[in-house]
C-alpha cells in the first residue's frame, strides 16, 4: 500500500492506513495497536475518531505516526513505542530496564489487598517491600489503593528506579514510597508487613524461545529466573523471614505450572501457603506465604 501524503491527511484516513498496514503484516491486535499509535501521537480521543474523523493531521504528526507504525511492523511492542502502559487504572511509564505491567499481575494485587486492608485496620500504617519493582507497578498500585500503606521499592537497574520514581509521582504516592537500589536484599533494612514480588521466573533456556516482542525488547535479567526459573523464589524464601514483622506475609507472582515447586521451596524455610489467586486463563498466578 502506498504511504499516505504527509500533508492533508485526516484523522480517519491516517487511522485506516495504519490499521490496514498492521493487518496486512498479520500483527496480532492490529485494530487496537493502530488506534493506540494514532491516539498517542495525535492526542485524539475515542470520540474524535467518530465526530472529528475529517480533522486534518499536521504533517509532522503524520510523520511521527508513520514512523511509529514502521517500528511496530518491525516487531517492537506498541506500548514500548508509546512509552507507557495502563495497569489497574493507572498509567506507567516504561523504559529499557522495565517490563511492561501486564494484566496477569492484577491477580497479585487482588491477592494482597485484603491482607493490607485488614493489617491497616489493626495497626494503622502498613509497610511493604517490593522486590524487583521495575516500573513500580505493584507497589504504586497498592499505595494508590490504600492510603495507609508505605513502601520501599527495590531494584538493581537504575533505569527501573528512575521509572518507579516518575510513576510514583504521577500516581501521587511519592511521599509514601522510597526507591532503593539493591542487589536483592543486599541494601534492605528494617521489617515489613508484606514482602511482594513479581520476580524473573522464566527458565533460562526458554527465554531464547520467547516471542520476538518479548525476547528482543524486554530486559533479559527481568525474565531469566535461572535454569529452572525458580532462583528468585529460593532467594525470597531464604531471606524474607529476617525482614518480616510477626504475622507478615510474602506474596509472589509465579509462572504457569510453578505453584507446587514454589510452595515446596517456601516450605523448606518454614513458610506455609496461605492463599492463591488465579489469572484470567485459570492458571495459579499469585501465592502468599506466612511463617
Amino acid at each position: 500500500m502506498t504511504e499516505p501524503k504527509t500533508t492533508n491527511n485526516t484523522l480517519g484516513q491516517l487511522l485506516a492506513h495504519v490499521r490496514l498496514e498492521l493487518r496486512q503484516a498479520e500483527i496480532d491486535g492490529a485494530e487496537l495497536d493502530a488506534r493506540l499509535l494514532v491516539q498517542h501521537f495525535t492526542g485524539a480521543s475515542l470520540t474524535d475518531f467518530v465526530i472529528r474523523s475529517d480533522a486534518v493531521v499536521a504533517p509532522d504528526v503524520t510523520e511521527q505516526v508513520l514512523g511509529a507504525m514502521q517500528r511496530r511492523l518491525a516487531g517492537e511492542p506498541v506500548h514500548r513505542i508509546i512509552g507507557e502502559r495502563e495497569f489497574y487504572g493507572l498509567s506507567f511509564k516504561l523504559n529499557a530496564d522495565t517490563l511492561e505491567p501486564r494484566p496477569d499481575t492484577e491477580a497479585l494485587i487482588g491477592l494482597v489487598l485484603p491482607f493490607l486492608e485488614q493489617r491497616s485496620s489493626e495497626k494503622g500504617f502498613v509497610d511493604l517491600l517490593d522486590m524487583g519493582t521495575g516500573t513500580g507497578a505493584i507497589a504504586i498500585t497498592l499505595l494508590h489503593e490504600i492510603k495507609t500503606v508505605r513502601g520501599v521499592a527495590v531494584d538493581i537497574a537504575e533505569g527501573a528506579l528512575q521509572a518507579a520514581r516518575i510513576n510514583a509521582k504521577l500516581a501521587g504516592v511519592s511521599s509514601r514510597l522510597a526507591v532503593l537500589k539493591s542487589d536483592w536484599f543486599g541494601a534492605v533494612r528494617g521489617k515489613y508487613d508484606l514482602i511482594v514480588s513479581n520476580p524473573p521466573y522464566i527458565p533460562a533456556k526458554t527465554v531464547l524461545e520467547l516471542d520476538k516482542e518479548v525476547k528482543d525488547y524486554d530486559p533479559r535479567r527481568a525474565l531469566d529466573g535461572g535454569e529452572d526459573g525458580l532462583n528468585f523464589y529460593r532467594a525470597l524464601a531464604k531471606h524474607s523471614g529476617a525482614y518480616l514483622h510477626d504475622n507478615g506475609i510474602v506474596a509472589v507472582e509465579i509462572g504457569a505450572g510453578q505453584a507446587d515447586d514454589t510452595e515446596a521451596i517456601f516450605a523448606q524455610y518454614s513458610f506455609r501457603l496461605t492463599s492463591v489467586a488465579e489469572d484470567l486463563a485459570g492458571h495459579k498466578r499469585a501465592l502468599s506465604f506466612q511463617r
